[in-house]
């Protein structure tokens, strides 16, 4: 087992990570940057070291910086948290190439997992159900054009390299994916140092429904079942939850142990997400696998009981996994709200500045992952959220009771946040009573 990790990533997954280490007897190292300087969170890790300027690329995406820190402090290992280099295959070669224990896939794993076009190909063979589209990337607008006459529009543009809503363009005609083709893979060059883009058909009132799998390196995979995530806002999620809600129990095994099966077979150690559309008849369609812990993950150990951090670690030091899929049972219902320092009215504007306030929520079956305090100032260098809070209870119906509650007890002055949207769904009918797609969000928002 690791005797020393450092952490290359910021906010609540860095404190999430500092606390598993703690519990497992091994000392933290957290990296921070000129923005998060004082922070209360980088109190409770054993060794803080600056590693640059406010801006990602001076510090969180600077691997030489990253490297030499831990080369300083000594460490055996890396975690990368989620976002940031998490899903860089060359942070995870250069780790290698140090001596020092990528706590994620290895770079040959990750670099076919996240490649888009390449993940899809070994999802074929695995007989993971995959959209139909273009076999490879796009090179230009005529093969484009000849792919979405075969397969039909409405299609959709991505990036082979990267997601989060960046390099995605919905095309509903000829003129659109033209116009689009070229946007697309200029965003996904900018975003990704990948301009590579890939047209698969594009599915009108989809839900958004992911597999959280995680494999060893002795060739075990399992799945920890589904998260239901349509609950979304320009392809970023604001509400996950676990079980997905109305899903034939029999179709969740079968797409669940089709991702086992993928991992599996492209020899994946660490954790990952299998990412699927699923039809209105619930056909499931594979979008992509995130080779990372996700920010959702949550609301996956609060069913299983399983600390997937600690998992992560595990497994990175050589352990086989320490279950198996008959004692993965599901228990109960669970649920996260993205707390963003956003404003909904003003179609999510960042709203970053010092908190005066922030009352935490609590009570039975409240968690609250956040490095958020009294005083803490919200940078505007990176993403917004600033918090998670989940949920858990015995069904789906008191689940919503209690976030509701939780919600209502949250204040955070004097940022506006999410919150108040959040409230309003946990009220909405159409929510309440499931199966709503990925476009509900933006429909309610229009009206």
């Amino acid at each position: 087992m690791f005797s020393r990790i450092l952490i290359a990533n910021r906010g609540e997954i860095a404190l999430r990570v500092i606390r598993a280490c703690r519990e497992m007897g091994i000392e933290s190292v957290c990296v921070y940057s000129k923005a998060d300087e004082g922070a209360a969170y980088l109190r409770l890790a054993d060794r803080t070291i600056c590693i640059g300027g406010p801006s990602p690329a001076e510090s969180y995406l600077n691997i030489p910086r990253i490297i030499s820190a831990a080369e300083v402090a000594n460490v055996d290992a890396i975690h990368p948290g989620y976002g940031f280099l998490s899903e860089n295959a060359h942070f995870a070669s250069v780790c290698r190439d140090c001596k020092i224990e990528f706590i994620g896939p290895s770079p040959e794993a990750m670099a076919k997992l996240g490649d888009k076009v390449e993940c899809k190909k070994i999802a074929r063979e695995s007989k993971v159900p995959v959209f139909p589209g273009s076999e490879g990337a796009i090179d230009d607008e005529g093969e484009a054009v000849k792919v979405a006459a075969k397969i039909g529009y409405p299609v959709i543009i991505k990036a082979a390299a990267g997601g989060g809503g960046r390099g995605m363009r919905v095309c509903h005609n000829e003129a659109a994916l033209r116009s689009g083709l070229k946007q697309a893979s200029n965003e996904a060059m900018n975003a990704f140092g990948n301009g590579s883009v890939y047209v698969e058909k594009f599915l009108e009132g989809a839900r958004h429904v992911e597999i959280q799998v995680v494999g060893d390196k002795h060739g075990n995979a399992v799945h920890l079942f589904e998260r239901d995530c349509s609950a979304q806002r320009r392809h970023q999620k604001i509400i996950e939850e676990a079980p997905a809600p109305l899903i034939d129990a029999r179709r969740r095994d079968d797409v669940a142990k089709s991702a086992a099966r993928l991992v599996k077979n492209a020899q994946y150690a660490g954790a990952a997400t299998v990412e699927f559309l699923m039809d209105e008849r619930q056909n499931f369609y594979m979008l992509e696998v995130n080779t990372r812990l996700q920010v959702e993950h949550p609301v996956t150990e609060m069913i299983t009981g399983i600390d997937l951090v600690k998992t992560q670690i595990l497994v990175a030091a050589g352990e086989p996994l320490p279950f198996k899929q008959r004692d993965i049972k599901i228990n109960g219902h669970a649920m996260e709200c993205r707390i963003n320092a956003e404003d909904p009215a003003r179609n999510f504007a960042p709203c970053p500045g010092t908190l005066t306030t922030f009352e935490c929520a609590g009570g039975p079956g409240v968690r609250l992952d956040t490095h958020c305090v009294p005083g803490y100032r919200v940078p505007p260098n990176y993403d917004s959220m600033i918090g998670k809070l989940i949920v858990h209870a015995p069904d789906r119906e008191q689940c919503i009771a209690r976030m509701d509650r939780a919600l209502g007890e949250m204040r955070i002055e004097p940022i506006k946040t999410t919150i108040p949207l959040q409230q309003q769904l946990m009220r909405n009918s159409a929510f309440r009573a499931g199966g709503i797609d990925i476009h509900f969000l933006e429909r309610l928002l229009r009206n």
